[in-house]
């Protein structure tokens, strides 16, 4: 149960990277989405750890990026 937890926060982690490095060509809008997306993932997969917590936290998270540069 432990190990994948861990495979969570690390997949979760490595998603976040992923989105920051692929931001180069965004829009400031689809950035900031794609930013609270890896975050709240992130976040969702710490508190949760599950793979349903990990979804809801970047899809919450992507709602509430897209929503702030407005």
């Amino acid at each position: 149960m432990k190990t994948i937890r861990q495979i969570n926060r690390l997949a979760a982690v490595a998603t976040l990277v992923a989105t920051l490095a692929a931001c180069g060509g965004m829009s400031t809008r689809t950035r900031d989405t794609a930013i609270g997306a890896g975050v709240g993932g992130a976040a969702g997969a710490v508190i949760g750890g599950s793979a349903l917590s990990t979804l809801g936290g970047a899809a919450v998270g992507g709602v509430i990026g897209n929503q702030v540069g407005k």
